[in-house]
């Protein structure tokens, strides 16, 4: 198996960091003899990097990389990434930190991986859904998709997921510094490149869980900012 690296960004985390490490590294390994996890901490109040520190220190596969403030999801993501490949990651998997993605699917991720340039966990394909959330968060995080499908012409049912694995031939055509968005838009934008540089997406059913400790990072920013970047992006891409 190919070497994978998945990329962690937190913010804030110092509930779930420590048992969500413990949760997915046998997972990781299971999948990919060669794997490493790269926690990128945008200098966390809390202590979460303090905790990564100390996992560091007792998992030989965990690294962190501590940036001085935070930028952003999009941008902590874009760091790990180059990080990930300028140490020879042949895989590049992206998932959140506090267990709304399943540890135990990262195997199914990285077997999608095998037969295809982007594998993504998806919650609207056959197989998959939500868990915990309300009726008016699910119309608008599946009206946000099927709004950003609609625009951008694509296949991809769930695009605002942040559950990928990515060959690392994808990200090294992507070219990472023409990436700008964040939050939901950073993941549209992402899948967007990789389909119009004409990789290969399947996309594997997953169910999606609310966290239950810590605050979400995600905003009406964020929200608004995935609404207008979408037609940009399709209006850049078409110039």
């Amino acid at each position: 198996m190919p070497g994978a690296w998945l990329v962690l960004p937190t913010y804030n985390e110092v509930e779930n960091i420590d048992p969500f490490v413990r949760a997915v590294l046998p997972q990781l390994a299971a999948a990919a003899p060669d794997h490493h996890l790269l926690i990128v901490d945008d200098n966390s109040p809390d202590g979460t990097g303090t905790i990564a520190d100390k996992l560091a220190a007792e998992f030989e596969p965990v690294e962190v990389f501590h940036r001085p403030a935070k930028q952003g999801l999009g941008v902590a993501y874009l760091a790990g990434f180059r990080r990930a490949l300028d140490s020879g990651a042949e895989l590049v998997l992206e998932m959140d930190a506090d267990f709304s993605h399943d540890p135990a699917d990262v195997p199914r991720l990285i077997r999608a991986a095998a037969s295809a340039d982007l594998a993504l966990g998806s919650r609207y394909v056959p197989g998959g859904g939500v868990s915990d959330w309300g009726l008016l968060r699910r119309m608008l995080s599946r009206g946000g998709c099927w709004y950003a499908q609609r625009i951008l012409r694509v296949p991809v049912r769930d695009l605002t997921g942040g559950f990928k694995c990515f060959n690392r031939r994808v990200l090294d055509a992507i070219q990472l510094d023409k990436v700008h968005a964040d939050g939901y838009g950073f993941q549209i934008e992402l899948t967007y490149y990789a389909l119009k540089a004409g990789f290969s997406v399947v996309e594997v059913p997953i169910t999606f869980r609310e966290r239950q400790v810590g605050t979400s990072k995600m905003s009406p920013r964020i929200a608004i900012e995935a609404v207008w970047k979408v037609p940009a992006l399709k209006l850049r891409r078409d110039r």
